[in-house]
């Protein structure tokens, strides 16, 4: 990770705002705060170079637009989408819109820092990862898939059950067989696998 790399936090949280920036002096890596999406939006032109990390769910300019709006802007500032638990369908929106990962609350303070200097430094899967992934994707069977695409959704197993006429626990068996066929630890990875692959 670069010396120069900054991140930039846009979080409501004050505590959130706060912890992270701790964290990340502890580590050596300069930060910058921001309590809302416009607080940010108004520096993005003299923005430090290194990444963004968002909250996805804040008050009138939410995660998702804020990815837009420096779309829009032109801004080429790699950004990290930080969700609650159960905002799958939200992370899958904001992976769509251009960020470049997702990090699912609450999360260890190792994979925070990993996932950002991984996202500073522009680590991205080579083609053949990406080959590999879709293999793996193209695997699974038709009962999978639609599994996997009921996790996507960011629906519970007992949700997904009810629409593919099935039992809460035969959905929790092909859950787990997706996870294991696609080698994810856990439905951010599988989320990023499946973005990664360009099936979705």
């Amino acid at each position: 990770m670069s010396d120069e790399a900054t991140v930039h936090i846009v979080d409501d949280d004050l505590a959130v705002r706060q912890s992270l920036a701790f964290l990340l002096a502890t580590a050596g890596i300069g930060v910058r705060l921001y309590d809302s999406a416009s607080g940010f939006l108004a520096t993005l032109g003299s923005a430090l170079p290194g990444c963004l990390v968002t909250d996805v769910r804040m008050p009138v300019i939410d995660g998702l637009e804020l990815l837009r709006r420096m779309k829009a802007a032109g801004s080429s500032l790699p950004v990290i989408v930080m969700t609650g638990h159960g905002d799958v369908a939200l992370a899958v929106g904001a992976m769509k819109a251009g960020a470049v990962d997702f990090i699912e609350k609450p999360f260890d303070d190792d994979l925070f820092l990993r996932t950002v200097k991984s996202c500073c430094q522009g680590a991205s899967a080579t083609d053949s990862g990406v080959a590999a992934t879709r293999m793996k994707l193209e695997s699974l069977s038709r009962r999978e898939r639609q599994v996997l695409d009921g996790v996507l959704a960011g629906k519970q197993n007992k949700i997904i059950a009810y629409e593919l006429g099935l039992s809460p626990r035969t959905v929790e068996i092909y859950r787990a067989k997706v996870m294991i066929k696609t080698e994810a630890n856990n439905v951010p990875d599988l989320v990023r696998a499946v973005l990664a692959s360009g099936l979705l």
